[in-house]
């Protein structure tokens, strides 16, 4: 089913990690360090090395713990080696950092800043590199750069966990047959960002298989009007089960 409908990458109730919690900025000696480390599973990644880059990644983590974009880096090799609970981790560490951070920056660290920074330099130069991947993966990086920029203006106001990464966790929930936490996911994705076509046809999956075919066509008509291509096998489906429900 994943396969078929393209699939992709709520922060729910589980336990925050407590070594995310209370982490502290760094010094740049060791978020430098991170940083290359993170530059070197980055690459293991794109040659699909996923075992040797989540060696790299835990690496690049250890040394700096808010370092949001190597937990996402170490949750996509372990979503692609389908350890999917260990993915949904990493995930939510992912979006641990960025509150932490979040939470440093509201108490005046300014240092904080430099390190939201320094994430958004990474990702336009992976974005810059990526001119001849896949344009799915152009738009995945777009999408966590905006998310990355939109932490900046979050100053005074309440945290709230980027789209990509909330959609990111419900796909490694969803393969792992967690549902419910994969469809509480999605929604918050689109509450933060409710343009986010994948977020709807990734509902839009879930919904029928539930039997919600209501919903699930008008999901996957949002996700089409905000620009997502829905698979066509997926509509054949969805028709073939509304004109069956009819027939009952």
């Amino acid at each position: 089913m994943i396969a078929h409908f393209a699939v992709a990458a709520v922060l729910l109730a589980a336990p925050q990690s407590p070594t995310i919690a209370t982490a502290g900025l760094v010094d740049s000696s060791s978020h430098k360090d991170a940083m290359t480390l993170f530059r070197a599973g980055q690459e293991l990644l794109s040659a699909e090395k996923f075992e040797e880059a989540v060696v790299a990644l835990n690496k690049s983590v250890e040394k700096d713990r808010l370092l949001s974009i190597a937990h996402y880096g170490l949750g996509q090799a372990y979503l692609n080696l389908r350890r999917f609970a260990s993915a949904a981790k990493s995930y939510r560490d992912a979006i641990e950092a960025l509150r932490r951070l979040h939470e440093l920056g509201q108490s005046g660290q300014f240092e904080v800043e430099k390190q939201r920074d320094d994430e958004i330099k990474e990702l336009k130069r992976l974005l810059a590199a990526s001119g001849g991947g896949s344009p799915l993966t152009a738009v995945r990086l777009e999408q966590r750069l905006r998310d990355l920029e939109n932490q900046r203006t979050m100053i005074g106001g309440a945290f709230r966990p980027p789209a990509e990464m909330l959609l990111a966790l419900g796909s490694a929930l969803f393969r792992n047959g967690e549902v419910d936490g994969a469809e509480a996911n999605w929604k918050a994705a689109i509450d933060v960002n409710p343009k986010y076509g994948e977020a709807h046809n990734n509902l839009a999956v879930i919904y029928m298989q539930t039997g919600r075919l209501a919903e699930a066509e008008q999901e996957m008509k949002l996700a089409e009007k905000n620009g997502f291509r829905v698979n066509p096998q997926f509509k054949a489906d969805l028709n073939e089960r509304q004109k069956a429900a009819k027939a009952q």
